[in-house]
C-alpha cells in the first residue's frame, strides 16, 4: 500500500505534526487554506468515514475538538471550519479530518477552497509550534 499519510505516520514522510498519540497523528496540511489548517487522522489505515471501526469514533471526535480548541486558542481564530470528504474530493484515500481557522470576513465561500501556501519551512514550524502550545 502506497499511502502519504500512512508514511507520515510511520515517519518516512516529514510533516508539522502538531499532536502525536497512540491512535491518532494530527499535521499541518501542506496546501492550506488558511495557515494553521490541520489534518487529523487516525493512525491506523482507514480508507473513508464509511470504514471507521467503532473503536475509533468518539476518540476522532475528541481529538478534532481538542485541534479545533489549539486553532483557536493558539492561532486566535475566531473558530473553525471542520470536514471530512469521503471519496469525491478526498485528495489522500486515507480517513482526515480537515481543521480550517476561521476569522469574519475571510473570503472563504461555500466549498470553494483557494489554497494557500506557507513562506518557508519555518514559518509552517512555527504554526505548528504554537499549536502544540495550544494542545499541551
Amino acid at each position: 500500500m502506497n499511502c502519504a499519510f500512512c508514511s507520515i505516520v510511520a515517519g518516512e514522510t516529514s510533516a508539522e505534526v502538531v499532536l502525536d498519540e497512540p491512535d491518532y497523528l494530527a499535521f499541518l496540511d501542506k496546501r492550506p487554506v488558511f495557515k494553521g489548517h490541520t489534518l487529523v487522522v487516525p493512525r491506523r489505515h482507514v480508507q473513508t468515514l464509511l470504514d471507521l471501526p467503532a473503536d475509533l469514533h468518539a476518540g476522532l471526535v475528541t481529538v478534532s475538538q481538542r485541534v479545533v480548541r489549539a486553532v483557536m486558542g493558539g492561532l486566535g481564530a475566531q473558530g473553525a471550519f471542520t470536514a471530512i470528504n469521503t471519496v469525491v474530493s478526498q485528495s489522500v484515500p486515507h480517513l482526515h479530518v480537515h481543521v480550517v481557522p476561521r476569522t469574519k470576513g475571510d473570503g472563504l465561500r461555500g466549498f470553494f477552497w483557494p489554497r494557500t501556501t506557507y513562506a518557508d519551512a519555518a514559518e509552517a514550524a512555527s504554526y505548528a509550534a504554537r499549536l502544540r502550545a495550544a494542545l499541551a
